[in-house]
């Protein structure tokens, strides 16, 4: 039986706690906030103990593993503090706000796993357990769109009034959040873009920092992407579209592959359209294709269980990491690489530069309207982790 611990329980963390207590092979071992009438009241709720302090709850918990899900800018310390007690973190997205932090974590477990061998580090990337996602990503493993020529993704799906900002002190704020549609709504789509495509090598991003919303961060994004193969690829998001799209295409010498609202459509090449541009002697014509639905297999549920069920199960060596933490370094370097390209107005190359963008982040920070007098890497009243998405 493994035991888990939760610190931060609001929306997502109670979530999370119930679903270790639904679990057969898991058990809870306590919930952490500190906001203390939202620990009391989990404690109460799941049968548990209850803390108002991450350090005494990683050091009284007994717990194999924590699940980290407070607000973003207390993911690194919190998971570096339990990773150097040899305890196994799961952590939410994204893992950090920027990549400099993100690289401290990754640093602190290569550290610990010194001490602790077989120390296990997953992150809430739960997408990745999907079935429409996973058959993609075999489409595109299994070569059968070809070489990459295109990716678009349109996902503008993320409605958010202003209430839902007014609601959240911290939300929507450099020093509370760290950012907007891209580190708070769109760390999934970053990192599934990532795992099917693989990154980019420039950046050109373009972002307006409350266009539709009474916030100081984006809530418009449109970002455009050059992979070394050549592909080219797009992102664009936003919190201002009702009804908004989510529609996914990526095109490869061999077909076009689409996903939207469910269904995986692929029009198949008879033959390579690189070929055909090459040696077929017209002026105009099309690659002979044929259009067709693709199926797949689908658990139908979120799947947040799944990913803490296969971190109980990698810490036990019983599986793989379906989510490794040390890969959600690739989503914030992205998100980062977009809103770094647009303070800087010009393309930028990954590697990100990490320093540049922290150092950029710590300037809107300086002059953000949320919470001045207290540092972001400090727990507080305003930075419970009381936390909807």
């Amino acid at each position: 039986m493994i035991r888990i611990g939760v610190i931060g329980i609001g929306n997502m963390g109670r979530q999370h706690a119930r679903d270790i207590v639904r679990s057969t092979n898991l058990e809870l071992a306590y919930v952490c906030d500190v906001d203390s009438k939202l620990a009391d009241a989990g404690a109460r709720e799941f049968g548990t103990a209850g803390y108002y302090d991450y350090q005494k709850a990683l050091a009284e918990g007994n717990a194999d593993g924590v699940i980290v899900a407070t607000p973003h800018y207390l993911h690194p310390d919190i998971s570096i503090a339990a990773m150097s007690r040899g305890t196994h973190v799961l952590v939410e997205k994204p893992i950090a706000v920027h990549a400099a932090e993100a690289r401290r974590m990754i640093v602190a477990y290569e550290q610990a796993r010194e001490k602790h061998p077989g120390l296990v580090f997953s992150a809430m990337f739960m997408q990745r357990t999907y079935g429409f996602w996973k058959k993609i990503r075999e489409l595109i493993a299994g070569g059968d769109l070809g070489r990459l020529i295109r990716t678009t993704w349109i996902v503008t799906d993320w409605f958010r009034t202003q209430y839902y900002y007014d609601t959240g002190g911290w939300r929507a704020t450099w020093a509370g959040e760290g950012g907007g549609v891209l580190l708070n709504q769109c760390p999934h789509n970053l990192d599934l873009y990532q795992w099917l495509v693989g990154m980019p090598e420039r950046v050109r991003g373009f972002a307006s920092l409350g266009k539709y919303h009474n916030i100081e961060v984006e809530d418009e994004v449109t970002a455009y992407f050059e992979h070394e193969n050549g592909m080219v690829g797009h992102f664009i998001t936003t919190t201002a579209e009702s009804p908004g799209t989510n529609r996914l295409e990526i095109v490869g010498e061999k077909g076009k592959l689409v996903f939207e609202e469910g269904t995986i459509s692929f029009a198949m090449n008879r033959k390579s359209m690189l070929e055909t541009i090459r040696t077929e002697p017209v002026a105009f014509t099309k690659v002979e294709n044929w259009k067709t639905q693709v199926p797949y297999q689908h658990h139908g549920e979120p799947g947040h269980r799944i990913i803490i069920e296969n971190f109980a199960a990698a810490i036990e060596g019983r599986e793989e990491l379906v989510a490794p933490a040390v890969e959600g370094i690739n989503s914030v370097s992205l998100g980062n690489a977009i809103m770094y390209s647009h303070f800087l107005q010009k393309t930028v190359s990954l590697p990100l530069d990490e320093k540049g963008y922290a150092a950029k982040l710590a300037e809107l920070i300086s002059s953000s309207t949320f919470n001045k007098n207290v540092s972001p890497s400090e727990p507080g009243a305003d930075m419970s982790a009381s936390f909807q998405k």
